[in-house]
């Protein structure tokens, strides 16, 4: 059945009727020469006429129209079906596919398309074409480039009088734009003319911004909706929240009533992860929280006063200026204050009171940057006075990890997207660092000087390769860093991770250790009431260094004794050896002591003969009358005393040392020479006697 719809007008809606026939050419005018027009006209003789040898040619422009693609899906459904059948009619349709299936042409048909269908499957049991085959694969080797970074491009403040780059933010589809907010942030002290707009810029086109944004009042600061990039959220000075639709134009879409807004200039907004991606919340130094709906910015949907002592009392609350969410964590979120204090918070608590979690404290000023580490939110980064610091959720009284104090003031700081070791910082005097912790603690890796003037924010891109830095004057640089700092680098999420977990069971051992010495000096403090009087204590004292006198002279006294009774030793050694000498020699005692010494017996005794007993002295020998002069020379190290089994590093005691004895021989026995084993209880005696002229 065909559906016809006929078309019906008026012939006098049609316009005159155009109708066209053959006819001979009429003559209409016929103008004839006149010569008395020619005396109005001068000749002229000679006549100069440019000729150009070239084809005469022009140049002509035209505007073709824009050729639009446009993609559609369609939706297949089943036809080719022959009039008389009906597709709705399943008996129809049975009949008609026998009737076709029975054909030759049908068959041969399939069989071909079998052949090719069959390759087709193969291929795809074969090669899975969305198979990602470099997923599990190791990270790019560490780079022998040395780290660098260049400049890319300068935006600058389009205005005479020049305002502070206060914020950034980065257009979350392609990050080809970038959002800049500027504002006076010198309280009463603005410029008479300064305009209030903030601007976007394009990353190729620095010459002029894309888009101005109009507020009420200057932006502090601005925040692309990474759920749809049209919409921008702002802080503003007066404390409003303002949304823009860059669909709609550049003034404000939707702004909050200043009578429930923060009373001071808000210094941090975020963007919740919601399902309706409408929810944010925002944090003002006026000391609150607030959370906003952008479907009804009037009033905050919530409240939360930052007073760390649970009063819920506005004048004893915090002053926030910077603020972190983790999307998840996504019912914790940090603040940080004027104060150098972080507040960690929980929005879903039951009460206002439990809201507040606990506090870090470690910063001598305003905290001007806290972010999460993007592969370990356990561990955050503030930047505040003139440190950086490093925390753990898991250490509350202190950091992990800091800089060292610069000379200059810092002013922001954030974490490479990228490398879960690399941060980066600016400071007051134009500096951009930038740390590795993989790679050293103390100095930063690269230390760049921006420009002349106060550097002020700071955005990374999401890509870790460009980052922005707004300074004191309103001008925004684009840098690119090398790829050594964009690359994440062999294991290193493995060494960043263990650094983390080293230092915050260093700090927990610390924190334990302070916690104990201050229970002692509070148990100590608590005492001194039930402590005795001063007589008590002078009299213990006079007691106690008594005591003390008596042990340091029976020290003394054991010491002395064991040293005379060396000495005894070591006389009863030399009087046996005396006599054992006169026996062998067979010198008398007279004759030993009278006769004129030329020529001396020397003697060397070893250890065991030096700490001897006086039985080992031979009998004959026992009267230390018979021996003459005695010297005792240094001891001396002969062999078999201080080898390499008697070393005192090796055996623990000390080497052991002869000593050598001279003794005066006779005349008569000038020329004799001893070398024999005395006979004795053990005792070993070695002379050697040579003649001294």
């Amino acid at each position: 059945m065909e559906i016809v719809y006929v078309y019906v007008k008026k012939r006098s809606e049609f316009g005159k009727q155009c109708n066209f026939s053959d006819r001979p050419a009429d003559l209409t005018v016929d103008i004839q020469p006149d010569p008395e027009l020619a005396e109005q006209f001068m000749e002229r003789n000679p006549v100069d006429t440019g000729i150009q040898c070239t084809v005469s040619m022009s140049e002509h422009e035209a505007n073709t129209e824009r050729f639009e693609m446009e993609t559609h899906g369609v939706n297949h459904v089943e036809g080719g079906w022959p009039k008389d059948v009906n597709p709705q009619e399943l008996e129809q349709t049975i009949r008609f596919r026998k009737k076709v299936e029975k054909e030759e042409n049908y068959i041969n048909a399939i069989t071909q398309l079998g052949t090719l269908m069959e390759h087709c499957i193969k291929q795809n049991n074969a090669v899975d074409i969305y198979q990602e085959y470099f997923d599990d694969s190791e990270a790019a080797e560490v780079t022998e480039e040395a780290p660098s970074a260049k400049t890319i491009n300068v935006f600058r403040d389009p205005q005479e009088i020049k305002r502070t780059a206060t914020h950034l933010s980065w257009h979350p589809d392609g990050n080809r734009k970038l959002a800049v907010a500027y504002s006076c942030l010198d309280f009463q002290r603005a410029p008479v003319g300064m305009s209030l707009d903030s601007y976007i810029w394009d990353l190729e086109n620095p010459n002029r911004p894309e888009m101005a944004l109009k507020p009420s009042s200057p932006v502090v600061t601005l925040e692309y909706n990474p759920k749809d990039s049209h919409v921008i959220l702002g802080g503003c000075y007066n404390g409003q929240i303002a949304c823009w639709d860059i669909r709609k134009g550049s003034t404000v879409a939707e702004l909050s009533t200043i009578e429930f807004s923060h009373r001071d200039p808000v210094y941090g907004t975020i963007w919740l992860q919601s399902k309706t991606g409408t929810e944010c919340f925002s944090a003002s130094t006026d000391g609150q929280v607030m959370w906003w709906d952008i479907r009804k910015i009037s009033e905050p949907t919530e409240v939360v006063i930052l007073d760390i002592t649970r009063k819920e009392q506005l004048e004893n609350a915090l002053g926030a200026i910077s603020l972190e969410f983790e999307s998840t964590l996504p019912t914790k979120f940090m603040v940080g204050t004027e104060q150098g204090i972080v507040i960690s918070c929980n929005r879903k608590a039951k009460t206002s009171a439990e809201k507040i979690v606990c506090t870090f404290s470690g910063h001598h000023g305003p905290i001007y940057a806290l972010q999460r580490n993007p592969f370990y939110p356990k561990n955050f980064l503030t930047v505040g006075d003139w440190t950086a610091r490093i925390w753990s959720e898991d250490s509350r009284e202190s950091s992990i990890m800091w800089t060292k104090y610069h000379m200059a003031y810092l002013t922001d700081g954030a974490w490479s997207p990228v490398r879960p070791a690399v941060f980066f910082t600016t400071k007051m005097d134009g500096t951009l660092d930038v740390w590795d912790i993989a790679f050293k603690h103390c100095d930063p890796t690269l230390s760049l000087k921006v420009c002349d003037e106060a550097l002020f924010c700071l955005r990374v891109q999401d890509n870790g390769c460009l980052m922005a830095c707004g300074s004191q004057l309103g001008t925004t640089t684009l840098l690119e860093v090398s790829s050594g700092l964009s690359t994440l680098q062999r294991n290193e999420k493995n060494i960043a991770s263990s650094i983390f977990e080293r230092e915050t069971r260093r700090e927990k051992i610390l924190e334990a250790r302070h916690r104990e010495m201050r229970l002692k000096e509070r148990s100590r403090a608590e005492g001194k009431d039930d402590s005795p009087g001063d007589e008590e204590l002078a009299v213990n004292l006079e007691d106690a260094v008594a005591q003390a006198e008596r042990e340091f002279f029976d020290i003394i006294s054991a010491e002395k004794k064991k040293k005379e009774l060396g000495t005894a030793k070591e006389q009863v050694t030399l009087a046996g050896v005396r006599a054992g000498l006169s026996s062998v020699l067979g010198v008398g005692a007279r004759g030993l002591a009278g006769a004129a010494p030329r020529s001396y017996v020397m003697v060397t005794l070893s250890c065991s003969q030096r700490e001897g007993s006086q039985t080992g002295v031979p009998a004959a020998g026992r009267s230390s009358s018979s021996w003459g002069p005695m010297r005792e020379l240094a001891p001396c190290s002969p062999p078999g005393f201080g080898g390499p089994s008697d070393s005192p590093l090796r055996s623990g005691k000390p080497a052991p040392r002869p000593t050598v004895l001279m003794f005066p021989q006779h005349k008569k026995k000038r020329d004799l020479e001893v070398d024999e084993d005395l006979e004795g209880d053990g005792m070993d005696l070695e002379t050697e006697a040579k003649e001294k002229e």
